[in-house]
């Protein structure tokens, strides 16, 4: 499938439907870089609380996921006790699932730990684009990615220093929301954006 065109006049991504969150989303956030730590903390978690599920149905809930989660403060999250565990569980804002919620906590802790390692948790993660936007115009839906050797990578690398729920396609997705990878599709509006 090709871009499509909504009541706005604008062509946009094939994935993108004319849902007013899911616009906001394509034009404002997917494929532009992102650098900030705490962001891309928060973005990583995210991608993994979508797995089987639609990325709406985190998006509708991302305003109940940061008050739930202390705005992804992680040393605030790494200090969750049973109690704070079983309110989150039991907090219908989110997708009250214990593993992707242990997953947070998990996430936090290996985190702060590539933070205090690193200097960076940004800087970790653009490593494995050389620092660099990837650039992919495709042209139907169907052409798109769904993990690279990139992702690969990162997977790998995450898993290794403790995060959760980052397997390759959720790593894939996640470089695609923070703008480490670019790939509106050809005639896309969005497409014509310069990021560095």
């Amino acid at each position: 499938m090709k871009v499509q065109r909504h009541a706005d006049g604008k062509l946009r991504c094939a994935w993108c439907p004319p849902d007013p969150v899911y616009l906001a989303y394509h034009d404002t956030e997917w494929g532009v870089p992102l650098r900030a730590d705490n962001a891309l903390f928060e973005m990583l978690c995210l991608e993994g609380a979508q797995a089987g599920l639609s990325w709406i149905t985190v998006l509708r809930k991302r305003e109940s996921y940061r008050q739930a989660f202390d705005y992804f403060d992680a040393e605030k999250i790494v200090r969750y006790g049973a109690a704070k565990r079983r309110q989150l569980l039991e907090d219908p804002g989110i997708i009250r699932n214990r593993l992707k919620v242990e997953a947070f906590i998990a996430n936090a802790a290996a985190y702060l730990d590539i933070r205090s390692s690193k200097g960076s948790f940004s800087d970790y993660l653009w490593q494995f684009t050389d620092g660099k936007v990837l650039r992919r115009r495709p042209v139907y839906l169907g052409e798109v990615a769904q993990s690279t050797a990139h992702s690969d990578a990162m997977s790998k690398d995450l898993k290794q220093k403790g995060f959760k729920f980052v397997g390759s396609t959720i790593c894939y997705a996640f470089m695609q929301a923070v703008g480490m990878v670019d790939e509106h599709q050809r005639r896309c509006w969005a497409a014509a954006r310069k990021h560095k």
